[in-house]
C-alpha cells in the first residue's frame, strides 16, 4: 500500500486520463478483437495459440481471485482513494490482476511471434504500461500485477512451446478439448458453490462463470473447427474488413443483445459468453466453409 500511496501523490488530471486510456487496451473487447482478426482473417494457428494462452490464464486468475478473496486497495485501506473513473471497471477481487492477465496473454504471445527487436520492446512496454496503470489508478497492488504477470507469462510460454511450436494437439484435438472443458466447468462449479454457500457475492462468481462459458466454447470450437470446418482466410482486404465488421457485430449482439431476454443470472452469464465465443469459433466459420465449397 505504501507504493500506491506514493503513486497517488503523483496523480494529475492529465495522468488520470492517460493511464485510464492505457488500461482500456487490456479490456476483453480489444483482446477478443485481435483473436478474431487472426482467426477469421490471418493466421488460425496464431489465433489458437493466443486464445489458449488467454483463456487458460484467465481461468487460473479467476480461480485464484475467488480462492484468496483479497479486497481492492481502497477497501484494504480506507485512507486510500483510487481514481474514481477507474472504479466501475474494477470488478471482482483484487488479487491477481485480470487486466494484467489479459495484456500479458495478448502481447506476451505477440512478443514470441514478432522477430524485430523494436516490436518486441514495444510489446514489453505495453505490458509494463498497463501494469503501471492499474497501480496508478489505485485498482491493484504490486503483488496483484506481478503474480498475474508471471502466471500468465508461464501460460504463454507453455502454450507457445507445446501448441504452437511442437503442435502436440495435432491428432489429439478431442483430448485437448476435454481437458479444457473440464478446467472450465470445474471453475464454474467452484464459483457457484462458493456463491451458494454465501462465501462470495454473485458478481464475483459471475466473472468466473463468464470465463468458464467462454473457455468451454473456445475449446469445443477448437475441436469442431480442426476436425470438420478448416476454413481459409480471405485474400482481399475488403473481405477481411467485412468479415470482421459483421462477425464482431453479431458477437456483440449475442453477448449483450440477449441479456434482456435471458436475464443476468449465473447460468445466463455462462450461456451468453458460451454463445458469443461459439459464434466466433464455429457458427460464423460455418458460413466461410459453405462459401468456399460453393466457390
Amino acid at each position: 500500500m505504501d507504493f500506491l500511496h506514493f503513486l497517488a501523490q503523483l496523480r494529475t488530471p492529465a495522468g488520470d486520463i492517460f493511464f485510464q486510456g492505457i488500461t482500456y487496451i487490456a479490456q476483453e473487447f480489444f483482446v477478443i478483437t485481435l483473436i478474431c482478426w487472426y482467426f477469421w482473417c490471418s493466421d488460425k494457428k496464431q489465433a489458437y495459440s493466443l486464445g489458449f494462452a488467454y483463456f487458460t490464464s484467465g481461468l487460473l486468475i479467476q480461480g485464484l481471485k475467488i480462492t484468496f478473496r483479497i479486497p481492492r486497495p481502497w477497501i484494504l485501506d480506507p485512507d486510500f482513494h483510487a481514481v474514481s473513473s477507474a472504479i466501475p471497471g474494477a470488478t471482482g477481487y483484487s488479487f491477481p490482476s485480470g487486466h494484467t492477465q489479459s495484456i500479458t496473454a495478448l502481447f506476451g504471445s505477440l512478443f514470441l511471434r514478432v522477430k524485430k527487436s523494436f516490436l518486441r520492446i514495444l510489446c514489453f512496454i505495453v505490458i509494463l504500461a498497463v501494469m503501471i496503470s492499474r497501480m496508478y489508478l489505485g485498482c491493484h497492488t504490486p503483488k496483484d500485477v506481478l503474480v498475474s504477470f508471471f502466471i500468465t507469462l508461464l501460460c504463454v510460454y507453455l502454450i507457445n512451446h507445446f501448441l504452437y511450436k511442437k503442435d502436440i494437439t495435432k491428432g489429439h484435438e478431442g483430448l485437448t478439448c476435454i481437458i479444457m472443458v473440464i478446467l472450465s466447468l470445474l471453475l464454474c462449479v467452484y464459483a457457484v458453490l462458493l456463491n451458494k454457500s454465501g462465501i462470495i457475492a454473485k458478481e464475483y462468481a459471475a466473472d468466473c462463470v463468464k470465463a468458464a462459458g467462454a473457455g468451454t466454447a473456445f475449446s469445443a470450437g477448437f475441436y469442431i473447427e480442426k476436425r470438420f470446418l478448416r476454413f481459409k482466410a480471405p485474400d482481399s482486404l475488403k473481405e477481411k474488413v467485412l468479415r470482421m465488421v459483421f462477425g464482431l457485430a453479431a458477437a456483440g449482439l449475442l453477448l449483450e443483445g440477449i441479456k434482456p431476454l435471458i436475464g443476468v443470472s449465473l447460468i445466463s452469464s455462462f450461456i451468453r459468453y458460451f454463445l458469443a465465443v461459439a459464434w466466433v469459433v464455429v457458427l460464423y466459420p460455418v458460413l466461410f466453409t459453405r462459401k468456399h465449397q460453393k466457390d
